[in-house]
Formats: structure tokens, sequence, C-alpha cells
């Protein structure tokens, strides 16, 4: 609906977490499970807050983990005490979104922001070449958003039609075994949250798994 740039949107910080905290708690659990806790990690649309586990906090404090964050308000980004380096950058205008990025990432993370992507299969493509074989990405998924903001077709779906959209974003951008994984299903009063992960395939020398 709004369909100004985004840099015009975040030109004020939000310092506001846009799930709930049960949503959140979720979500801390399913990175403290997945999320490597050595390496490289890229946090896309990132914000003042990463929601990582106070394990994985603690291993980017002893630089065990490094987290690069890519998102659109230099302040938020500032405040986040997950990140080890971050860019500020619309990943909706730029023609190469991970230009610049050091390839190798084990692990790329984006909470509740994929649906305001107006180019995401550009977006994945990129990020898939930055990522290391058998790297994984985790999509967090809910149905709070900025609707002026996102795009036009996820107002249009429910939620089950949104997380296969995604998967669909995955698997025609280069990733392999998309999987759906419920957090939080939809009813009660907290908020809903679905992961949706792929892996890059590891080259074995036979072609790709």
């Amino acid at each position: 609906m709004d369909e100004s740039t985004d840099d015009q949107f975040y030109t004020s910080p939000r310092f506001v977490n846009h799930i709930d905290d049960y949503a959140i708690a979720a979500l801390k659990n399913y990175y403290e499970q997945t999320l490597p806790h050595r390496g490289r990690i890229l946090d896309l649309c990132s914000s003042w807050v990463s929601h990582f586990s106070p394990e994985l906090d603690e291993a980017v404090s002893k630089k065990e983990l490094q987290v690069t964050g890519v998102g659109m308000n230099k302040r938020e980004l500032e405040a986040n005490q997950s990140l080890t380096d971050f860019i500020v950058r619309d990943l909706n205008t730029v023609d190469n979104p991970c230009q610049g990025f050091k390839p190798g990432y084990d692990a790329v993370t984006c909470v509740v922001s994929i649906d305001y992507m107006t180019k995401p299969l550009e977006l994945l493509r990129a990020v898939h070449e930055v990522t290391a074989p058998g790297g994984r990405i985790h999509l967090a998924i809910s149905n709070r958003c900025f609707p002026t903001k996102a795009v036009g077709r996820w107002l249009k779906l429910d939620e089950d039609q949104r997380l296969n959209m995604v998967g669909d974003y995955l698997w025609f951008s280069g990733w392999k075994d998309p999987e759906i994984i419920t957090l939080k299903d939809v009813g009660g009063w907290t908020d809903p949250l679905w992961i949706v992960t792929a892996v890059k395939a590891k080259d074995t020398g036979k072609g790709e798994l």
C-alpha cells in the first residue's frame, strides 16, 4: 500500500519487539538448538535485537561466533548486542544485496521480515551464494506485520499459503530441502510463529545432493 522507499519508513528507530514474549522465547530456544555456536551467521533485516539465546550471545562475546547484521536503521543496529558488525542497506533497492559480503556464512537468520522483500528470489539467491555448503537459512514467520509495507500478495494469503510461498522462494532460489517448522501455532492469545528453513547443498563432486 505504501510504495515510498523503505529508507523513509525506517528513518526513526523502533525499539520495540514485533512478536510477543512467548514467541520470542520459542524462537530463542529454536536458535539455541539449531544455530552454530562457532563460525559466522548473517542476520538479515536485523534490528536492535536478534532474539539469540544467552548461550549464543556468550559465544559472540567470546569471539567464537561472528554475527553480521544487515538492517535499515543505524541506531537500531548499534544497539544490538548480538552483532559483531553490521551493514545499513536497503535490500529492496540494491542490485546485489550481498555485494561486499565475505562468503562462507554457516547460517542465515531473518525474523518476521521476508514479507517486506519485494525481490525475494534475487535476495535469497544472493544469500545462497555467500552461504557455505551445508549452511542453513532460518526464516521466522508470524502473522504480525506492518500491512502498509508488506508485499500485496502476502496480505491476500492465509498462514499456510504464506508458509508454502516462502518455501517456494527458497526452492526456486537454489536452496534444498525446504521445511516448515511450527514453533507456536495459530490459536489462543499468543503470536503464532513458524520457521521456514532450507539448506545449501554440499558439493560432493557428483552433483548437488
